[in-house]
């Protein structure tokens, strides 16, 4: 007879051991991070992530002048906010470029582009929750905006202005702010203004009148 030191190692000799599936041989192994990163190409998504949990943060003011971002860059029209900054959620994100794209399908070239990307993971806990138990579980992505920001643009061949306002009007309803058209000449903003160009000294005044009217 062998020798076991205590009940406990007693009961574990006599438990059957787990039945294993034969199919398990053939069934490769997911581990939990290939599933919580896994996406498709039809989703905005980061293809990977070091950590998955962040902080909530602050939604990003302008404080220091910066007017980067506030202008177009690849197309002829776009949008950018005009109301507070806000935080939009890649299904939004994702409504609103689906709806520039119907639109402007007919157009052969036309092309969006998209200048902010949903990056910033958003864990949600419940508002019937105790405190304590560590940070809630993951939810949707999602990208803060400053006010100005540029979000979509409309280039790749020559669109009627007609035209992108409609197809950028269905974008904004998709969007939780307030949004203004903006074309190529639009000056920058910085928050709640715009800035304008600035005159030359030397230049005549009656001409400066003439330009602006």
């Amino acid at each position: 007879m062998f020798s076991l030191p205590s009940a406990r190692s007693l009961l574990a000799a006599c438990r059957p051991a787990a039945w294993t599936s034969p199919l398990s041989v053939f069934t490769p192994s997911l581990s939990s991070a290939s599933l919580v990163f896994a996406r498709g190409r039809h989703q905005l998504a980061p293809r990977s992530v070091k950590f998955l949990k962040r902080h909530k943060g602050v939604l990003p003011i302008p404080v220091g002048g910066s007017t980067k971002g506030t202008t177009l860059a690849y197309g002829e029209w776009g949008i950018r906010v005009k109301g507070n900054g806000m935080r939009i959620t890649a299904k939004q994100l994702k409504s609103a470029d689906d709806a520039l794209r119907r639109k402007i399908k007919a157009i052969k070239g036309a092309k969006v582009y998209m200048r902010v990307f949903p990056d910033i993971p958003v864990c949600i806990k419940g508002n019937e929750t105790r405190m304590g138990k560590g940070k809630g579980s993951f939810e949707f992505w999602a990208t803060r905006v400053a006010p100005g920001r540029v979000l979509f643009e409309l280039g790749g061949a020559p669109i009627r202005e007609e035209l992108a306002r409609e197809a950028l009007r269905l974008a904004c309803d998709k969007l939780p702010t307030r949004m203004e058209f903006i074309d190529s000449k639009a000056p920058p903003r910085l928050g709640n203004m715009i800035l304008a160009p600035e005159i030359p000294a030397d230049a005549d005044p009656a001409k400066t009148i003439e330009l602006s009217a």
